[in-house]
C-alpha cells in the first residue's frame, strides 16, 4: 500500500517575476486562481507571499487576508501556511498577518548568507515570532537554510516556545547555504531524529533541484515542495507553465516509491493539525 506524501505549492516567494516567468502569481486572484489549479493537481498545502504592486516583495495584511478567503472559499480543507520570511521585508513587519490565524506560517530559526544578502533571523527576533506564532495557535514550519537552526528549534522547544512534534523543512540549493546534495539531506534526517526524535519532515530544491530533491524525499519517507517560488522551469529546456504543471510532474512520479499525494484531511493528520 503507497503511503502518503503531503505536496506543499509555493506559489509565489520573494524573487521570481512575470518578468522572470509570466506564469507567476503576483495579485491575490492570480494567487487564488494558481492555489486552486494546484490543489485540484494534488497540492495540499499552499506557501504564500504577497507582494506590493511592483512586484517587490510585500507584508501588507490586506493581501494576505485576501488570499485567506479565497483559497478557503476554492479549496476546502487546503492547509494555509503564510510566509514570515524576510527578503525584502521590514523585519518589523514580518508578522503583521498572524493575527489571521493561518494554520502554519514559516519560521527561518537563525541567520545566513544568501547570494547576494545575508537573511537575517536575530535570536530575539525568532523567539518574538515564535511566541506570536504559539498565541495564535499557528503551527510553524522551521525553515532549516544551516545545521545550527535546527539545534534552534530544538532549543525552542525546551524553552516553551515551540510545541513538539515540529515540522521542518531542509532548504538545500541555495549558493552559500545547505548545498543540494543527498548526503547532506540524510545526515540532516539523521540528525534531526536524534535532536527531535519526534517530528516531520520535507525538503525544498531550490532552482535546478526542485525535482531531484522531490524524489529523495519521496524515496526517504519525507513530503514534497514544488512551486515557482523555488523553481521557474519545468525542465531545462523551457518555463513551467503554471504552478500546477509542477506539481503533477511530481505526482506523477509518486508511483514509483510507493506514494501518493496526501489529501487536506491526511495532511492535517500528519502535522497534527
Amino acid at each position: 500500500m503507497s503511503s502518503p506524501c503531503i505536496v506543499t505549492c509555493a506559489i509565489t516567494g520573494a524573487i521570481p517575476t512575470k518578468a522572470d516567468n509570466p506564469a507567476v502569481p503576483v495579485i491575490p486572484s492570480e494567487q487564488i486562481e494558481s492555489t486552486h489549479e494546484a490543489y485540484e493537481a494534488g497540492a495540499s498545502l499552499v506557501h504564500i507571499h504577497v507582494r506590493n504592486d511592483d512586484e517587490t516583495p510585500g507584508s501588507d495584511p490586506k493581501k494576505f487576508e485576501e488570499i485567506q478567503v479565497g483559497v478557503k472559499k476554492h479549496c476546502p480543507d487546503m492547509i494555509i501556511q503564510f510566509s514570515t520570511g524576510g527578503r525584502g521585508r521590514d523585519q518589523s513587519k514580518r508578522g503583521s498577518m498572524l493575527h489571521l490565524r493561518p494554520d502554519m506560517a514559516s519560521l527561518a530559526t537563525g541567520s545566513v548568507n544568501f547570494p547576494t544578502d545575508i537573511y537575517e533571523n536575530p535570536p530575539e527576533f525568532v523567539d518574538g515570532l515564535a511566541q506570536t506564532m504559539l498565541d495564535y495557535n499557528v503551527k510553524p514550519e522551521i525553515e532549516i537554510f544551516d545545521l545550527a537552526m535546527l539545534y534552534n528549534a530544538a532549543s525552542l522547544i525546551s524553552r516553551g516556545l515551540l510545541k513538539s512534534p515540529p515540522h521542518v523543512q531542509f532548504v538545500m540549493g541555495i549558493p552559500n547555504a545547505l548545498p543540494a546534495r543527498r548526503s547532506v539531506l540524510e545526515f540532516l534526517i539523521k540528525e534531526y531524529k536524534e535532536v527531535i526524535p519526534v517530528g516531520t519532515w520535507t525538503a525544498a530544491g531550490i532552482g535546478r533541484y526542485q525535482f531531484e530533491v522531490a524524489q529523495w524525499c519521496l524515496e526517504l519517507g519525507g513530503n514534497c515542495r514544488t512551486g515557482l517560488e523555488d523553481n521557474i522551469k519545468f525542465d531545462r529546456a523551457r518555463l513551467a507553465n503554471s504552478n500546477a504543471e509542477l506539481v503533477k510532474k511530481l505526482v506523477d512520479v509518486m508511483p514509483v516509491y510507493n506514494r501518493q499525494p496526501a489529501s487536506p484531511t491526511e495532511a492535517r493528520e500528519i502535522l497534527g493539525l
